[in-house]
């Protein structure tokens, strides 16, 4: 055997890599006394939802009302106290909305909705006419400043580009003193958009003027909304950002500092955390990624990422499937199956190591929470490849081990005892599971449950027990009666179907397997039983059990299984199975 003395290199490739620059060379952010790496999240941030905005606006077919209403009557009762509900001045589709909320009573006291507009003084005025009648509303406010919209689109300076922003904050103010009462708690929203390209020192210049405008204070907060509009760095990056607003803002203890993350280079989870840890107070995102381009940062795994540290997420997630459910009803967007905690396939395990993984760690972890009283919540979840217990957000564990041409004998034997109540014997899964390997390496695919009852039965039971299935097996058990001899022997009479005729066999033993073992003698066959297990497969009046034996039949050594009502006739069953698939 050779060993090579050096590693493969890349060889390059014909991609244009030199038409892009580095994010930091572009834009440098030198944070070097950074301190966010050592924090922790020890809580939930604020959330607010952007589904009924950012992500209606990237739909290939918006929502319409009906489906607007579904989603925002799911985001209020899944808990989440801020949510952003259109753009009413971009639209009267998006007006007559948000006022068929305030008509229908639709949004709890404790619940603040918010509406988006860009910095000119009509929009701003129909929106703030907008929201009339809510409780709780905020005015969202932005204005672009990175470097490439002011000197390309908008042809405007840095003191244009600040006057648009306070221009815009005062006409807020002045539509609000004007149009909303007492009864509504009125709050003001402003984001930089693109705050990821703008040069720091601006970003943290125009949020300042801003709030000079809006003078934040005691019951007075200012929502500082920091979108990395396009994703264009690493996520610590951004955390560089947003540490460096939070240190360098003042009245700091007044702001709500926001981050709007999206998913354009796949970090948009981890931009969101490590913002954070960076001192963000609020994460605006929505359900499932759903949003512009690649999506904006996916509140449910967010929040959950919470929930499997130990933390509450504050919004009610235990039941992925519904929340699922009705985005896909409210967007027309599939759910790809990987889906962090919602895909069809995330707690679903095809590899053979990992299925005996998980089987070892249900089996332990049933021990700990039998020591606990049967207190589930008292034991710490601690299982291989399962982040979270499926239970936890409304799944079940009958997904959990599925069988292909991967698995092992930990994935046969889970479905086996979670689908049939089947807890086969160890050396028993190894065979088996042997058996199911050549099943997929001929038909291909997926073993679903049943499938995998149909190779079973059909390798270890009668017919009878498999409708379907063609018949097979020289024995099969008609009758049998034991009677005591003494204390240490048993007779046993048996009637027998020996290839289609009934043979009465009399037989004495120590016990009823050993009695019925001498019945075969009469047949010249030389059975031997090595290993006999057993279990009650169910309770109550129809219960039935489940006998294993495995057995040396005239040398030869193979497993058989009975399944029957009677735990003597399951025994028997399994000696019969035995010498079945020995003469099979």
């Amino acid at each position: 055997m050779k060993t090579t003395a050096s590693v493969p290199t890349p060889t390059g490739s014909a991609m244009p890599a030199a038409k892009y620059r580095a994010f930091l060379d572009v834009n440098p952010v030198a944070l070097p006394d950074r301190t966010w790496p050592d924090k922790r999240i020890t809580r939930a941030p604020r959330w607010m939802s952007t589904d009924l905005r950012d992500g209606n606006q990237a739909l290939i077919e918006p929502m319409d009302p009906a489906r607007k209403r579904r989603m925002f009557d799911l985001l209020v009762g899944l808990g989440y106290k801020e949510i952003e509900i259109g753009f009413p001045a971009a639209s009267q589709t998006d007006f007559d909305f948000v006022r068929s909320l305030v008509d229908d009573d639709a949004v709890p006291g404790d619940v603040t909705v918010s509406v988006l507009t860009q910095s000119r003084s009509e929009l701003i005025e129909r929106t703030v006419e907008a929201i009339v009648g809510f409780p709780r509303a905020t005015v969202h406010l932005y204005n672009a400043t990175a470097p490439v919209f002011r000197e390309v689109v908008f042809r405007a300076d840095r003191a244009a580009t600040v006057d648009l922003a306070v221009t815009g904050t005062r006409e807020v103010i002045a539509q609000a003193e004007k149009r909303l009462g007492d009864d509504t708690v009125f709050g003001f929203e402003y984001s930089p958009e693109i705050f990821v390209d703008t040069e720091r020192d601006f970003a943290l210049e125009i949020c300042e003027a801003v709030m000079d405008v809006w003078q934040p204070g005691a019951d007075r907060e200012i929502i500082l909304n920091l979108p990395s509009t396009v994703e264009r760095a690493t996520p610590n990056v951004f955390a560089d950002q947003i540490e460096y607003m939070s240190r360098n803002l003042s009245r700091r203890e007044h702001i709500a500092l926001s981050a709007h993350p999206h998913n354009d280079r796949g970090t948009g989870i981890a931009s969101a955390e490590l913002a954070v840890m960076a001192g963000a107070d609020r994460i605006e995102g929505c359900l499932l990624g759903q949003g512009e381009r690649t999506g904006n940062v996916d509140l449910v795994t967010l929040g959950l990422n919470l929930f499997s540290q130990g933390i509450d997420p504050g919004v009610d997630l235990s039941d992925v499937d519904a929340i699922r459910r009705t985005v896909e009803y409210c967007t027309q967007m599939d759910t790809p199956p990987r889906t962090p905690y919602v895909g069809d396939l995330v707690y679903t395990s095809f590899s053979g190591s990992h299925q005996d993984a998980i089987k070892k760690g249900f089996a332990a972890r049933a021990v700990k929470v039998a020591a606990a009283g049967g207190d589930e919540n008292a034991v710490p979840w601690e299982l291989p490849y399962l982040p979270i217990d499926p239970h936890d957000v409304g799944r079940s564990y009958e997904a959990v081990v599925r069988v292909n041409s991967q698995s092992g004998k930990g994935g046969v034997a889970y479905l086996m005892s979670t689908a049939h109540a089947l807890e086969l014997p160890r050396r028993l899964q190894v065979e088996f599971s042997r058996i199911v390997q050549r099943h997929t390496d001929t038909y291909g695919g997926e073993v679903d449950a049943d499938t995998l009852w149909a190779v079973f039965a059909d390798e270890y039971l009668p017919t009878s027990a498999a409708p379907g299935l063609q018949p097979w097996g020289r024995f099969e058990l008609r009758s049998s009666q034991v009677g005591t001899i003494d204390d240490e022997h048993v007779e046993l009479t048996t009637v027998l179907i020996d290839s289609g005729a009934p043979v009465t066999v009399n037989a004495k033993g120590t016990g009823p397997i050993d009695a019925f073992v001498s019945a075969l003698h009469e047949f010249d066959l030389d059975v031997r039983i090595l290993d006999y297990s057993e279990h009650a497969m169910s309770q109550g009046r129809d219960a039935k059990a489940a006998a294993y034996v495995e057995a040396a039949i005239d040398g030869q050594i193979v497993w058989g299984v009975g399944i029957d009502s009677s735990i003597s006739r399951a025994s028997y069953k399994a000696v019969i199975s035995a010498v079945n698939r020995a003469l099979r």
